[in-house]
């Protein structure tokens, strides 16, 4: 029988900002990045 593996899963919270264009994108990026955020970009 398979050993199971444990998941270690830890809770986070976000904020999904929709932008109109990818230049806004990179603003509100680069404006949240200066303020301490941890970031992640993402196309959909």
């Amino acid at each position: 029988m398979a050993e199971k593996k444990k998941f270690n899963y830890k809770e986070q919270y976000g904020v999904i900002v929709i932008c109109e264009t990818e230049t806004e994108q990179k603003k509100v990026f680069e404006d949240l990045q200066k303020k301490g955020h941890k970031l992640k970009v993402v196309t959909v």
